[in-house]
């Protein structure tokens, strides 16, 4: 049944025998009798359907037919989906294709929630052989001087999808997000623009101060925020860690390859400090891990973060100068503590520098890596994360013994 609804002539609700509602614009094209729909009710209102028959009658004013354009542009569309697919599409093959490659979940989440934020809004529907350079640029451009690292990594990842877009027979051609002899020419160099900022530390003669205050408090997170102070390890290793990793008899921490930075497994050498710690925590039935949060899952970042906060705090409280970056003057963070140690080797130690990377888990020469990861390299480490327990405990009075076992004069 079609019932005339007044605004626009022509124009009809059309209720069906199922009680379905559509707008239907009835009109003559080229001396023929002709029906436009308009959309159902009520996802399209009457003001909208008026709002479309006007626009069709317009263009039938104009010699267009509306009805002969739709067909058009949807064989258009059904053409250019049959050509190739877009790069949505592209990056879930892309990931399906390379999920071996891929060595934990993780960096596959990072992968995806990276293109997902900013790629995906530009060039999510695009198809594949239809992205220029300058697409790639409309990415690009709006975080390569703010988010840097990330803009790098983004396009790279940009890159790699069409790749696979290009061996798979979808696109032809240069890869428009290629860097040599490409971007390189229309975006500044990575290492130009990127501002380092380092992890503000708490100062070398600080340390003591700053673990004595730290050993005060009471709760998981400033336990865990000790245990990365004697190990210097990172807090995601810390707050991930599971007692199955930790031999407490042997003294020895093994965090495996799929939680580590540098996708390596990281022997941590435990000194008494750190054991009488662990030895001294609750273990909770059925939760593996060590530092685990109130609710069961593992602590947040913030959690570290807040512990030193509050220790900053406190300490000005008192009338103390709080524990700042000797350089930037900002309070220090839990990261920084690594960079205390590093320093700590540095100026205070006759300790090898290579044995500190070793102990940080930073790439090294794979040589000099083999070499410190034996069982007897392992020992020396745990006699340098010693002296360094008992540098932050207040107890180390000269320069400790170095791999040689010679003290500075």
């Amino acid at each position: 049944m079609l019932f005339a609804v007044g605004g626009v002539s022509g124009l009809n609700l059309q209720i069906t025998p199922n009680g379905s509602r559509t707008w239907l614009l009835r009109v003559t094209i080229g001396g023929k009798r002709r029906e436009i729909g308009l959309g159902g009710f009520p996802e399209v209102t009457l003001a909208q359907a008026r709002d479309r028959a006007r626009e069709a009658k317009d263009q039938i004013r104009r010699g267009i037919d509306p009805i002969e354009e739709r067909k058009a542009a949807r064989a258009a569309l059904m053409a250019a989906q049959r050509r190739g697919i877009t790069f949505a599409d592209a990056t879930d093959k892309y990931l399906a294709a390379k999920l071996d490659a891929f060595k934990n979940a993780k960096h596959r989440q990072q992968w995806q929630n990276t293109l997902q934020t900013y790629a995906m809004p530009e060039l999510g529907a695009m198809l594949v052989h239809e992205i220029t350079v300058r697409d790639v640029l409309r990415v690009l451009e709006p975080i390569w001087r703010s988010k840097t690292e990330t803009a790098s990594r983004l396009r790279g990842r940009i890159e790699a999808v069409l790749s696979w877009a290009t061996v798979a027979g979808h696109r032809t051609g240069d890869n428009p997000a290629r860097w040599a002899g490409n971007l390189k020419e229309l975006l500044p160099a990575a290492a130009k623009v990127a501002k380092q900022r380092n992890h503000p530390a708490v100062q070398i003669d600080d340390a003591p101060r700053w673990f004595a205050d730290l050993r005060k408090r009471d709760g998981i997170g400033a336990r865990a925020l000790e245990l990365a102070a004697l190990t210097a390890t990172r807090s995601q290793e810390v707050r991930g860690a599971v007692w199955d990793e930790i031999d407490l008899e042997a003294g020895l921490w093994i965090i495996p390859a799929v939680r580590m930075k540098m996708e390596r497994e990281h022997r941590v050498p435990l000194t008494p400090e750190a054991v009488s710690l662990l030895e001294a925590l609750p273990r909770l039935k059925d939760n593996p891990l060590v530092f685990p949060a109130p609710r069961g899952g593992q602590m947040s970042d913030m959690t570290l973060s807040a512990a030193m906060k509050r220790l900053h705090a406190a300490d000005i409280a008192s009338g103390g100068p709080g524990f700042t970056d000797r350089v930037s003057k900002r309070p220090a963070v839990p990261h920084g503590l690594r960079s205390t140690f590093r320093d700590w080797v540095a100026e205070r130690t006759h300790f090898p520098g290579d044995m500190a990377e070793v102990a940080l888990a930073h790439k090294v020469g794979n040589a000099v890596e083999a070499s410190y990861r034996r069982g007897d390299m392992v020992e020396k480490r745990r006699a340098m994360m010693t002296a360094w327990a008992e540098h932050l405990e207040g107890r180390l009075k000269s320069k400790p013994l170095d791999h040689k076992g010679s003290r500075e004069s």
